[in-house]
């Protein structure tokens, strides 16, 4: 039996961007025009799991993410405006999530058809055969937040750099 001081461990480490295991826990802080409704949307449409909570905001965990909703008044909603990207007309600001899997983003693009929300942007597969190829879908949360739910289909090509033509 060999010794533990025989044994030899090689590790290739990867000294380039952080990839998605790497990367910290994102805050995300979407501001609200009514808590009860955004527990509601980010806790059972979504199916979030709730943290730490006031009276004016609520903490939800995501994949490892922090999303905290603020309450901001009733009369908040978000402005939109759009860049075209692959064809689409992708509202921003929006926020949201890489999904680790297909099947995550396929939980959560079944649980906003369930619930009857309607998609800004229907869920397909963007970038398709490129190094940012990646499942999205974009859709509102009741205060008029756009949000984005994606899976890169190489999770390891998130931060690959390469020019994307314009469309």
């Amino acid at each position: 039996m060999p010794h533990k001081d025989d044994i030899k461990v090689e590790v290739e480490v990867d000294k380039g961007a952080p990839g998605p295991s790497m990367a910290p826990p994102a805050r995300t802080p979407p501001q609200v025009h009514n808590i009860d409704v955004a527990k509601q949307f980010y806790g059972e449409t979504l199916g979030l799991e709730e943290g730490r909570s006031s009276t004016k905001w609520q903490d939800y965990a995501m994949h490892g993410h922090q999303v905290v909703v603020h309450w901001v008044g009733e009369e908040y909603r978000a402005q939109d405006y759009v860049n075209p990207v692959d064809g689409d007309e992708v509202p921003v600001p929006h926020f949201g999530l890489q999904m680790p899997t297909y099947e995550l983003w396929k939980d959560v693009v079944d649980r906003v058809k369930a619930a009857g929300i309607p998609f800004i942007i229907e869920p397909t597969l963007r970038f398709e055969g490129a190094p940012g190829e990646q499942w999205t879908c974009f859709f509102k949360d009741p205060s008029g937040n756009n949000l984005e739910f994606k899976h890169m289909s190489k999770p390891q090509n998130l931060f690959a750099k390469y020019n994307v033509a314009e469309g």
